[in-house]
Protein backbone atom coordinates (compact mmCIF):
# COMPACT_ATOMS: atom_id res chain seq x y z
CA UNK A 1 0.00 0.00 0.00
CA UNK A 2 1.27 3.75 -1.03
CA UNK A 3 -0.07 5.33 2.49
CA UNK A 4 -2.79 5.58 4.77
CA UNK A 5 -3.74 9.41 4.37
CA UNK A 6 -6.48 10.44 2.02
CA UNK A 7 -8.01 13.69 2.44
CA UNK A 8 -11.66 13.50 4.17
CA UNK A 9 -13.00 16.15 2.36
CA UNK A 10 -12.13 13.87 -0.78
CA UNK A 11 -13.36 10.97 0.51
CA UNK A 12 -16.77 13.30 1.28
CA UNK A 13 -17.48 14.64 -1.81
CA UNK A 14 -16.60 11.87 -3.80
CA UNK A 15 -19.21 9.80 -1.95
CA UNK A 16 -21.86 12.07 -4.21
CA UNK A 17 -19.81 13.84 -7.09
CA UNK A 18 -17.17 11.53 -7.95
CA UNK A 19 -16.04 13.12 -11.52
CA UNK A 20 -16.25 16.40 -10.17
CA UNK A 21 -14.83 15.89 -7.15
CA UNK A 22 -11.53 14.15 -9.18
CA UNK A 23 -11.15 17.03 -11.38
CA UNK A 24 -11.32 19.46 -8.67
CA UNK A 25 -8.63 17.95 -6.39
CA UNK A 26 -6.45 17.15 -9.96
CA UNK A 27 -6.70 20.85 -11.01
CA UNK A 28 -6.70 22.67 -7.73
CA UNK A 29 -5.49 20.57 -4.90
CA UNK A 30 -3.04 17.85 -6.57
CA UNK A 31 -0.95 17.67 -3.70
CA UNK A 32 -4.09 15.96 -1.75
CA UNK A 33 -4.77 13.63 -4.70
CA UNK A 34 -4.93 10.12 -3.16
CA UNK A 35 -1.43 8.25 -4.32
CA UNK A 36 -2.31 5.18 -6.38
CA UNK A 37 -0.21 2.21 -8.81
CA UNK A 38 -3.01 2.78 -11.40
CA UNK A 39 -1.68 3.25 -15.07
CA UNK A 40 -2.18 6.99 -15.82
CA UNK A 41 -4.50 5.17 -19.06
CA UNK A 42 -6.82 3.81 -16.53
CA UNK A 43 -7.02 6.68 -14.59
CA UNK A 44 -8.35 8.54 -18.15
CA UNK A 45 -10.35 5.92 -18.79
CA UNK A 46 -11.94 5.06 -15.39
CA UNK A 47 -12.25 8.87 -14.82
CA UNK A 48 -14.60 8.82 -17.83
CA UNK A 49 -16.43 5.61 -17.41
CA UNK A 50 -16.69 4.93 -13.97
CA UNK A 51 -15.50 7.57 -11.99
CA UNK A 52 -16.58 5.73 -8.69
CA UNK A 53 -14.96 2.17 -9.80
CA UNK A 54 -11.93 4.59 -9.61
CA UNK A 55 -12.20 5.98 -5.93
CA UNK A 56 -12.64 2.48 -4.91
CA UNK A 57 -9.35 1.66 -6.23
CA UNK A 58 -8.25 4.52 -4.57
CA UNK A 59 -9.64 4.05 -1.22
CA UNK A 60 -8.20 -0.14 -1.81
CA UNK A 61 -4.61 0.83 -2.09
CA UNK A 62 -4.37 3.53 0.36
CA UNK A 63 -6.40 2.50 3.33
CA UNK A 64 -7.32 -1.29 2.37
CA UNK A 65 -10.77 -2.96 1.52
CA UNK A 66 -11.74 -3.23 5.38
CA UNK A 67 -12.33 0.63 6.42
CA UNK A 68 -15.83 1.81 6.71
CA UNK A 69 -15.05 4.82 3.62
CA UNK A 70 -14.39 1.88 1.46
CA UNK A 71 -17.76 -0.09 2.78
CA UNK A 72 -19.79 3.57 2.33
CA UNK A 73 -18.19 3.89 -1.34
CA UNK A 74 -18.94 0.14 -2.23
CA UNK A 75 -23.01 0.86 -1.27
CA UNK A 76 -23.41 3.76 -3.11
CA UNK A 77 -21.69 2.64 -5.84
CA UNK A 78 -23.99 -0.56 -5.97
CA UNK A 79 -27.12 2.14 -5.17
CA UNK A 80 -26.19 4.09 -8.12
CA UNK A 81 -25.70 1.30 -10.45
CA UNK A 82 -29.01 -0.99 -9.36
CA UNK A 83 -31.68 1.98 -9.19
CA UNK A 84 -31.16 3.70 -5.90
CA UNK A 85 -34.51 2.32 -4.34
CA UNK A 86 -38.04 2.87 -4.12
CA UNK A 87 -38.08 6.47 -5.83
CA UNK A 88 -36.09 5.15 -8.92
CA UNK A 89 -38.66 2.34 -9.40
CA UNK A 90 -41.40 4.33 -8.93
CA UNK A 91 -39.78 6.94 -11.74
CA UNK A 92 -39.35 4.56 -13.98
CA UNK A 93 -42.91 3.33 -13.68
CA UNK A 94 -44.25 6.30 -14.50
CA UNK A 95 -42.32 7.33 -17.68
CA UNK A 96 -43.91 3.98 -19.42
Amino acid sequence: MLGTRMDFYFLLFSLFFPRIVMVVYLIAYPHLFPNNDVPQWADLLLGIVSPRILVLIYIYQNMGYDNIWFAAHLIVMLMAYFGGGREARRRTRSDD
